[in-house]
C-alpha cells in the first residue's frame, strides 16, 4: 500500500516509517521539520536499504520512500500531494506535543494540532482517502484514580495539549458518525522511549524537551549538569511519578497490527485502543535502570511537580492485545539500553 505519514520525521513517525517499510508498503512523509531534522528519514532510509527521494515540487516518484516537506495546515499544498499522489492510508503523526509548553501557548496547540488536523480530514474528504490512523495520547486522560486505564475511562486532559488530542478525537467520531466509510484506529499510547536497536534515530527533539529520557542522554552527554524531578511527594511507593513507559518500536508495530486489523475488517470501523505495556515505573526506576546499563551516574534533583502532571498513569491494554494480537515485546531494561546505544551514537 501507499501510505501518507505526516510528522514522519519525528521520534514515533520514523520508528513506524521502518516497519511500514519492512513490511513492503511504500512511505510518503509529510513533515515541516519544526521539530526533528531530514537527516534522520536518510537513516531510515539507510536502515531499510531504500533511496530517499525528496519531492518538495510534488511531481510524483514511483520511489518507495518519499519526503515531502509540507505543512499540514497548508491545504492547497496537501491536497497536491493527494491529487498526484495514489494514498491508500494515513497515519497521522504531525503536531506539537509537549504538555508543559501547551499551558503557556495553548493558542499555538489548537492551531497546529486541531486545526492542522481539520485541514488533513478535509483534504481526505476531498480526495475520497477515508483510511486514517491518529496518534492520541494517554494525556487525554488527565488525572484518574482508576487504573489501570481502560479505554472507556472518561477523558479529563488536564492541559491544552491533551485537550487538543481529544478535540482530534471527536472530530473523527463525529466524521464516522456522519460516513461509515471511513476507517479509523485512535490509538492512545502513554510514554514511548527507547530507540531503533541500530542506534541511528531516536528521540532527539529539537530546543528543550521536557520528556525523560531525551533529559537523562543530556546529563550523560554533560550538556546539563543533573535531571530535574517534578515531584517527590506523590502518593507512590517512592514519592515520584510513576508513568506505563514503552519501547518506541512496540508503538510502531501497534500501528501496523491496528493497520492489518482494518485492512481485514469487512466492514469500515472506528476503533480506540491503549497502546502500554500495562505496567507503571517511577522517575527513580527508570534512572536506576538507565544507571545499570550504561554505567554512568544519573545525578539528579526533586523539584515542585509541574502544573498538570498527573501522579500515576498506565494502561490496561488488554483491548489492543485482543483485537489486534499485539503486545509488547520489550522490558524497561531494553528501552533504556536502546536509548544509551543511542546516545552513544550521538555526534559529540
Amino acid at each position: 500500500m501507499r501510505i501518507l505519514v505526516t510528522g514522519g520525521v519525528g521520534y514515533i513517525g520514523l520508528h513506524t516509517c521502518i516497519e511500514l517499510l519492512n513490511s513492503g508498503h511504500s512511505v510518503i512523509v509529510i513533515d515541516n521539520l519544526s521539530n526533528s531534522k531530514l537527516e534522520s528519514l536518510q537513516h531510515v532510509a539507510d536502515i531499510t536499504s531504500l533511496n530517499l527521494n525528496i519531492d518538495n515540487s510534488i511531481i510524483g516518484t514511483e520511489e518507495n520512500l518519499v519526503f515531502i516537506k509540507a505543512d499540514i495546515r497548508d491545504y492547497e499544498k496537501l491536497k497536491r500531494v493527494f491529487d498526484i499522489y495514489p494514498i491508500d492510508f494515513v497515519f497521522h503523526f504531525a503536531g506539537k506535543k509537549s504538555p508543559k509548553e501547551s499551558i503557556v501557548q495553548p493558542l499555538d496547540y489548537y492551531h497546529n494540532n486541531v486545526f492542522g488536523s481539520l485541514v488533513l480530514l478535509q483534504v481526505m474528504r476531498s480526495a475520497e482517502v477515508k483510511n486514517i490512523i491518529f496518534s492520541s495520547s494517554a494525556t487525554i486522560y488527565g488525572d484518574t484514580d482508576i487504573l489501570p486505564i481502560k479505554e472507556s475511562s472518561q477523558p479529563k486532559p488536564t492541559n491544552p495539549y491533551g485537550k487538543s488530542k481529544a478535540h482530534i478525537e471527536q472530530m473523527l467520531h463525529d466524521i464516522y458518525l456522519s460516513d461509515d466509510e471511513w476507517s479509523i484506529a485512535i490509538l492512545r499510547y502513554f510514554n514511548p522511549i527507547g530507540a531503533h536497536k541500530c542506534g541511528k534515530i531516536g528521540d532527539q527533539p529539537i530546543g528543550d524537551s521536557n520528556n525523560l529520557l531525551p533529559v537523562i542522554n543530556k546529563v550523560v552527554s554533560g550538556e546539563i549538569n543533573e535531571l530535574l524531578v517534578y515531584g517527590g511527594n506523590y502518593n507512590t511507593h517512592d514519592g515520584t511519578g510513576i508513568r506505563d513507559y514503552i519501547h518506541v518500536v512496540d508503538i510502531a508495530n501497534g500501528h501496523l497490527a491496528a493497520l492489518k486489523y482494518l485492512l481485514s475488517d469487512d466492514n469500515s470501523s472506528i476503533i480506540t485502543l491503549n497502546l502500554g505495556t500495562g505496567a507503571g515505573y517511577s522517575v527513580l526506576e527508570v534512572i536506576l535502570a538507565y544507571e545499570k546499563v550504561s554505567g554512568r551516574k544519573i545525578p539528579y534533583k526533586i523539584t515542585e511537580p509541574r502544573e498538570g502532571d498527573v501522579a500515576q498513569s498506565f494502561a490496561d491494554p488488554s483491548y489492543a492485545q485482543e483485537l489486534l494480537s499485539w503486545e509488547c515485546q520489550f522490558n524497561l531494561e531494553k528501552m533504556c539500553e536502546d536509548s544509551w546505544n543511542f546516545q552513544k551514537n550521538q555526534k559529540p
